[in-house]
């Protein structure tokens, strides 16, 4: 029976199976929170997209007195503007009263003469306006245009609304912290294992005169671009994921932004390259500085 010869080692070409299954699977879990993170920033937004401003007008304005109101309501910049569409909206004295006659049951039409009720704009506020001082501010500001009678806001539910998104976000800012040490230390680990089989091969070329650079060119290569093929592979998986899911829950498509989830699987990419590259530097230099006794 005839003996195979046994392959010879190549520097740098070490068994990549189990580096590139770790670093998928540790960038995967990376980009499964990022995509969590991405649903709750789009469901935040949609959150303070009802949050409104009420502007209550004085009584009989003129026609061109509530479209100058109007013309300059929308000139503001806190006004919400989405798709091109602005957020404001006119509700007359007579569309407020049939609103809350339906809501609460009770015809005030009966027994007043008059309608208390006033005309007024609707004004969905943008998000970058929204803290609490803000809104004060706005409501202050709004208040100083002739014909406004008063501006008001639901300011419990804009104090609840940012003091559960500041909670949520340290949470999620302890996990991030928590999962990218934790993947930092998993991807260096497989490795510097998986060059361990390597080491007396580094220490040959070193002895045959090769310089650091020589011998560090081929490990670092492949790892860019089994770091860079391992970011591909776990953005492919969550890609299909969040297809099947939007698919299979209904009202899961309105949490998805889908530019922000491209720019994910991209950073995903990027960070398995630089990932892999920093971890497998670190593991050469770490067998080139070793004594012959110490790699025993």
């Amino acid at each position: 029976m005839a003996n195979h010869p046994r392959k010879k080692k190549t520097l740098g070409h070490f068994k990549f199976g189990s580096v590139l299954f770790s670093t998928t699977l540790s960038l995967f879990i990376v980009g499964l929170f990022g995509v969590i993170l991405i649903q709750a920033k789009t469901l935040t937004s949609l959150i303070r997209e009802n949050i409104e401003v009420q502007v209550f007008l004085d009584k009989n304005l003129e026609e061109s007195e509530i479209k100058a109101i109007e013309s300059n309501l929308a000139d503001r910049s806190f006004v919400l503007r989405k798709a091109d569409t602005l957020a404001l909206r006119f509700v007359t004295d007579e569309e407020a009263a049939a609103t809350f006659i339906e809501s609460t049951g009770e015809d005030f039409t009966k027994f007043l003469e008059d309608n208390p009720l006033r005309d007024s704009f609707v004004i969905s506020i943008a998000e970058e306006f929204q803290t609490g001082e803000q809104l004060e501010a706005i409501v202050a500001e709004l208040e100083e245009i002739p014909g406004i009678f008063e501006v008001s806001y639901m300011t419990d539910l804009v104090d609840s609304i940012n003091k559960n998104l500041l909670k949520v976000s340290l949470v999620l800012g302890g996990f991030i912290l928590i999962l990218i040490i934790t993947v930092v230390m998993l991807i260096n680990n497989t490795i510097r294992l998986a060059l361990f089989s390597q080491r007396f091969l580094i220490r040959s070329m070193q002895l045959v005169g090769a310089t650091r650079g020589f011998i560090r060119k081929p490990f670092l290569s492949r790892a860019i671009i089994f770091g860079m093929l391992a970011g591909g592979f776990a953005s492919l998986i969550l890609f299909l994921l969040v297809k099947y899911t939007q698919s299979s829950i209904e009202g899961f498509a309105m949490l998805q932004n889908q530019n922000l989830l491209f720019l994910l699987f991209g950073v995903l990419i990027l960070v398995g390259g630089i990932l892999s590259v920093l971890s497998t530097l670190r593991a050469v230099n770490k067998y080139l500085n070793m004594s012959l006794d110490e790699l025993y």
